[in-house]
C-alpha cells in the first residue's frame, strides 16, 4: 500500500513539473505569435554591471597568438582548442609580447630570464593574411572601476595607449593589478 502511494505521488509530481514547463513554453509562444508588436529605440548602455559597477572591456595583443608560435602543434587546427600556455617576453617598449606557445600539457622547459609563461584558453581559430591566429582568453577581459569612470576611460583608450599591470601566478594564471595610462597608474586593485 505504501509503495502505491509513493508511486502515485511521484507520478503526480512529475506531471505537475511537466505541466509547469509546458505552460512556460506555451505562454511565451503565444505572446510571440499573437502579442502586439512594438518597436523600441535602443540606446547605448554605460559599461556597468549591476552588482560590481562600471567596467572597461579590455582586449590584448597577447590574445592573438599566431599558430606558427605553437611549438607542439598537431597537424589539424582543431586539435589546438582548449588550454594553452603562452610564453611572454619583455619587449624594448616595456610591454610583454608572445614569443612562443604550447598546447596542454605546456612547455617542456622552464622560461628563461626575461620570459614568463601564462595560461589561457583557445577560444577560436581564424585566418588573417593567410596565417592562422589563435584567439586566447586569459580571463582578464574586464576591469571594474569606480562609478562614473568607465565611459571616459573607454573613450581615452581609443585615443592613446593604455596598459594593465598584471600578476602571473605560479600556475600561469593572470590577475590584473592596475590600469595604466602610459606610465601613470590610474587604478590599482586592493589585495582583499
Amino acid at each position: 500500500m505504501a509503495k502505491n502511494r509513493l508511486l502515485i505521488s511521484a507520478l503526480v509530481l512529475a506531471l505537475v513539473q511537466v505541466g509547469f514547463l509546458t505552460w512556460i513554453i506555451a505562454s511565451r509562444a503565444m505572446i510571440l505569435r499573437y502579442g502586439q508588436e512594438v518597436l523600441l529605440k535602443v540606446e547605448p548602455v554605460d559599461p556597468r554591471d549591476l552588482l560590481r559597477g562600471d567596467y572597461v572591456s579590455l582586449g590584448y595583443e597577447i590574445s592573438n597568438v599566431p599558430a606558427r608560435l605553437v611549438v607542439n602543434r598537431g597537424d589539424a587546427s582543431s586539435s589546438m582548442e582548449g588550454p594553452i600556455h603562452v610564453r611572454l617576453k619583455k619587449g624594448a617598449d616595456g610591454f610583454w609580447h608572445p614569443a612562443s606557445a604550447a598546447l596542454a600539457p605546456g612547455f617542456a622547459d622552464a622560461p628563461a630570464d626575461g620570459e614568463v609563461d601564462v595560461l589561457g584558453t583557445v577560444s577560436s581559430i581564424w585566418t588573417q593574411d593567410e596565417e592562422e591566429v589563435l584567439r586566447v582568453d586569459y580571463g582578464i577581459g574586464r576591469y571594474y572601476l569606480p562609478e562614473g569612470e568607465g565611459r571616459p576611460i573607454e573613450r581615452d583608450m581609443r585615443v592613446r595607449s593604455f596598459g594593465i599591470l598584471a600578476a602571473v601566478g605560479k600556475d600561469g594564471m593572470l590577475q590584473i593589478k592596475a590600469l595604466m595610462d602610459g606610465n601613470k597608474m590610474l587604478f590599482s586593485e586592493p589585495l582583499y
